[in-house]
C-alpha cells in the first residue's frame, strides 16, 4: 500500500494535484456558466469527501485526501495548477489536463502499482462526476443534455490516459 512516503515531493505534488485536474479537464471541455462551474467544483469536492467516509478507500486515495485537509496540501495543488494552466484557453487546459493525467498514470503505475489501479479509476469517477454535475444547453437550468459531446469525448481522452475502462 503506498502513502505520500512512496514519493518523492515532486510526484507527491503531482498525485495531489490529480483529482482537481480530472475536474479541470471535464469543467473546461465545455464552460458551462457560473452556477455550472460551482455545481462541478461541488462534485468535485464531494469526491473528496466521499473517499474520506468510506472505509474501503483505497490507503493512497485517503492520503491525498488526509493532504487536501491541510492548508498546505490545498496551497499546494492549488499553485501547481495554477502554474500548469496559467494563461490557457479553455481546449487547451482540457489538453493539458490530459496529458497530466497520463503522466500520472505512468508515475502510479512504476511507483506504487498496487494501487494504480484503484486511484486511476477514482480520478476517472471524479470526472465523470463533474461532467453529470451540470447540465449542457437548454434555458435557465431546464432541458439540456446531462453529459454534452465535448465533455464525453473528454472523458474518453481520460479514460485512455489513465488506461481506465470508459464508464467507471
Amino acid at each position: 500500500m503506498a502513502t505520500k512516503a512512496n514519493f518523492t515531493a515532486d510526484e507527491w505534488k503531482q498525485i495531489l494535484e490529480s483529482p482537481m485536474i480530472a475536474g479541470i479537464a471535464v469543467s473546461a471541455a465545455e464552460p458551462s456558466g457560473l452556477f455550472g462551474t460551482l455545481k462541478e467544483s461541488m462534485a468535485s469536492a464531494r469526491a473528496l469527501l466521499t473517499a474520506k467516509s468510506d472505509p474501503s478507500a483505497d490507503a493512497l486515495i485517503k492520503a491525498v485526501v488526509a493532504d487536501f485537509e491541510t492548508s498546505e496540501g490545498r496551497t499546494s495543488a492549488r499553485d501547481g495548477m495554477k502554474a500548469l494552466f496559467s494563461g490557457s484557453k479553455p481546449a487547451e487546459i482540457s489538453v493539458k489536463a490530459v496529458d497530466y493525467l497520463r503522466q500520472v498514470s505512468a508515475l502510479l503505475d512504476a511507483r506504487a502499482p498496487a494501487d494504480a489501479v484503484a486511484f486511476k479509476t477514482w480520478l476517472r469517477h471524479i470526472a465523470q462526476s463533474v461532467a453529470e454535475a451540470s447540465s449542457t444547453g437548454g434555458f435557465l437550468g431546464f432541458g439540456g443534455v446531462a453529459v454534452s459531446d465535448a465533455e464525453k469525448a473528454t472523458l474518453a481522452h481520460i479514460s485512455s490516459a489513465l488506461n481506465v475502462p470508459a464508464g467507471t
